[in-house]
């Protein structure tokens, strides 16, 4: 399995704001399958948006709150600490 981070955050005018945000690092195969973690994990129907490549961002149905999710490398985890692990 791969980590990912993944930046929850809310919107204004559709774009990223960042007035708060919540960030996880989640073990999954896939982007897709990092944010159905979170979702079972912390509610929420994800909807993607965009894929870069690199990252993929999801929109928060009904809400005014966006997710960018990220492929992170198994060399550079460590330099996440402190995130909430799902």
């Amino acid at each position: 399995m791969d980590t990912y981070h993944i930046e929850i955050t809310d919107t204004f005018g559709g774009e990223a704001n960042y007035s708060w945000k919540k960030d996880f690092l989640v073990k999954a195969n896939t982007a897709r399958g990092a944010i159905t973690k979170l979702a079972k994990s912390e509610g929420g129907g994800w909807r993607a948006d965009w894929d870069s490549g690199d990252t993929v961002r999801y929109n928060l149905g009904g809400c005014c709150v966006c997710a960018f999710v990220s492929y992170i490398p198994e060399s550079a985890v460590s330099s996440y600490n402190g995130i909430k692990t799902i």
